[in-house]
């Protein structure tokens, strides 16, 4: 069977926090990869001193680099089939809700949805994959790329399944399997422990793991990717984020020194399509194309 997965994710990075191992995993299998990411985050924070220059009140050049950090992450992951939304600089960084960034005509979170969509059914019809990952419809934690593009995902592949909606994109093509990204709040709540037992508080400092916004129920949680195997191939990703990742500092730098089970294991919540296949000890599904049929 030939696998192909698709993954829509907002911003550079965020495809390699969320999903990295998984990406390097079915890379390596042998399973097409398509990443999809809809901005270039012109508007992230720059963690490097000498690169500050960069920033959207300043040079506004941070997409640029961006793109080259994208580029060097997905060289470490394996993965060779890479886009942006509509090519390069379609859509811009929305920033925060609320800031003024967010309020411009050409960002991401103003686009008109149908526009959008419309650029990933052709991909999705060009690619046909049979699993795709995004985010919930909260997108995560609340910036509007990400719930941006869980709408964007979610109305495409409706659309991409549709025989009448434009022809000129390509035959239709239906998707299995649909997943959203989840960070299970025991996982938050152990990451928090082991935080405090080393002795630097500095990510999540007397929070309690049920408040972070983007920590999911752990009944919520359908499917585990055991990913250990390319723990490695995720910090060298993420190392490539280096405007936006500290490897050195929080819990990035801690899951760094606890190696693979807290860098290679990653969480999902299947919303389209029935869990199959092989199980874990607590009932999750453990392959993302479990059930899918061979096409």
């Amino acid at each position: 069977m030939s696998k192909r997965l698709l993954l829509v994710h907002a911003h550079p990075d965020d495809e390699t926090i969320g999903s990295g191992a998984t990406m390097a995993k079915y890379a390596a299998s042998g399973a097409h990869v398509t990443l999809v990411t809809c901005t270039l985050g012109d508007e992230g924070e720059i963690l490097i001193p000498e690169l500050a220059h960069l920033a959207a009140d300043r040079e506004d050049k941070l997409a640029d680099h961006r793109f080259t950090e994208l580029r060097d992450a997905m060289k470490a992951l394996g993965v060779s089939d890479w886009r942006i939304l509509g090519g390069a600089h379609a859509y811009r960084d929305s920033g925060m809700m609320g800031t003024p960034p967010n309020a411009r005509p050409d960002v991401f979170w103003n686009a008109d949805l149908l526009d959008a969509a419309k650029h990933l059914v052709a991909i999705i019809r060009e690619t046909h994959p049979q699993v795709l990952i995004t985010y919930d419809d909260f997108g995560g934690y609340g910036h509007p790329d990400h719930i941006q593009a869980h709408r964007v995902a979610m109305y495409a592949a409706v659309l991409a399944a549709a025989p009448s909606f434009a022809p000129d994109l390509g035959a239709p093509w239906d998707i299995a399997k649909i997943y959203w990204t989840a960070f299970p709040i025991s996982v938050m709540r152990a990451g928090i422990e082991m935080l405090k037992a080393s002795g630097d508080e500095s990510a999540f400092t007397a929070q309690d793991p049920d408040e972070i916004p983007f920590a999911c129920p752990d009944e919520y949680v359908t499917t585990v990717i055991d990913g250990s195997d390319f723990a490695d191939h995720k910090m060298a990703a993420m190392r490539a984020h280096a405007t936006q990742i500290s490897t050195e500092d929080g819990f990035f730098a801690l899951s760094n020194n606890l190696g693979s089970q807290v860098m290679g294991t990653e969480y999902f919540r299947l919303v389209r399509g029935t869990a199959a296949g092989e199980r874990d000890a607590e009932g999750h599904e453990v392959d993302l194309f479990a059930g899918v049929s061979d096409v």
